[in-house]
């Protein structure tokens, strides 16, 4: 129950980098535990809340009891953000074998354990068509005696985050009302120009001293600087390269073929959903708007909604699948403000 006496107090399984629970303490959650299995995501949520008892484990092998101590009333909420990549529409090697199908399942033993107040689910908008949703919404439903939302498709951009994101969010309670709950407020929607315009031309290469280690550009080959050259600012894709410099991949394709790689963000709109890949021209619409260089992980990670001082662990390529696989922040924390007024209403 929330009252003046606490905060109300939340669980956050496959943690990642720390960014949903970043999201949850900026909107009034006390954040007492965590679970994750990869050993750089941790070290980056180690270095960004270290007051959390964050346990690196399988979930499949992790016991609810590892957090009986800091759990010592009911769990107001507990957050699942399962890997997607087995669910993703990206992935074109899914695989009905895949194990990660089935981690969303694995926190059942959580529910049975602690009983939260609130379930909150966040997925690509492919879980949704799998077996596995559908078999643990029914479990909710019928076995644990929650009151389920239908599942919703959000648009991260309509929550203030600079950024195409889609995701598929569900939302289950026990006594709480839930049209409170998913009473999500909409944001204005913020511009590639109003995050990351005012960052200064980054060097070439990361920087060995004190300034920005995230703010530097990757090392393009003169091919690819040619490339960039030619295709127009603020919003220009490679349909506008001469037959000289396109990929041989791409001669002939039609337009709908993978239109983003090598295209640039545009200055006036959000930016398109960022990938692990979120750093290179050859993976996505990651290009600078004007200037020839991929975007620089301080700019992805501000697109993300990640505060400059945020600290990432890692090489390039570990903080930019940190940053890429991550919940926007700001898109969590405006959940989770609806989250903590239905616990306002607990009737528990």
């Amino acid at each position: 129950m929330v009252n003046g006496a606490r905060k109300p107090i939340a669980l956050d399984l496959f943690s990642g980098s720390g960014a949903v629970t970043l999201g949850l303490k900026q909107a009034g959650f006390s954040v007492v535990g965590a679970v994750d299995l990869n050993p750089g995501a941790c070290k980056t949520y180690r270095a960004n809340h270290p007051e959390v008892r964050l346990v690196e484990k399988d979930i499949r092998t992790t016991s609810p009891d590892d957090f009986s101590d800091v759990i010592p009333e009911k769990l107001d909420l507990l957050v699942i953000c399962a890997p997607c990549q087995p669910f993703s529409s990206q992935n074109r090697h899914r695989s009905a074998d895949d194990a990660r199908n089935d981690l969303v399942s694995a926190s059942v033993p959580f529910i049975e354990r602690f009983n939260p107040s609130i379930i909150f689910l966040e997925n690509v908008p492919g879980l949704q068509s799998s077996n596995v949703f559908g078999g643990f919404t029914q479990w909710l439903e019928a076995e644990a005696g929650y009151t389920v939302s239908k599942a919703m498709r959000i648009d991260a951009a309509d929550l203030g985050v600079p950024q195409r994101r889609t995701r598929m969010v569900l939302i289950a309670v026990k006594g709480v009302p839930l049209d409170v709950a998913v009473d999500i407020v909409r944001q204005g929607k913020k511009t590639v120009w109003e995050t990351i315009s005012n960052l200064p031309e980054p060097p070439v290469g990361r920087p060995l001293d004190s300034r920005d280690q995230l703010h530097f550009a990757r090392k393009h080959s003169p091919l690819n600087i040619q490339r960039l050259e030619n295709i127009p600012r603020n919003g220009g894709s490679r349909h506008s390269l001469p037959p000289e410099l396109q990929l041989a991949c791409h001669r002939g394709k039609k337009k709908s073929s993978f239109p983003d790689t090598y295209g640039r963000m545009h200055w006036h709109e959000v930016s398109p959903t960022l990938t692990t890949g979120c750093t290179d021209i050859t993976r996505g619409r990651f290009a600078h708007p004007e200037q020839n260089r991929a975007i620089t992980l301080r700019e992805a990670a501000r697109l993300q909604t990640f505060p400059d001082n945020y600290v990432f662990n890692g090489n390039s390529a570990q903080i930019a699948t940190q940053i890429g696989n991550a919940v926007p922040p700001t898109m969590m924390k405006v959940i989770a403000k609806s989250l903590i007024n239905a616990l306002k209403y607990s009737i528990t």
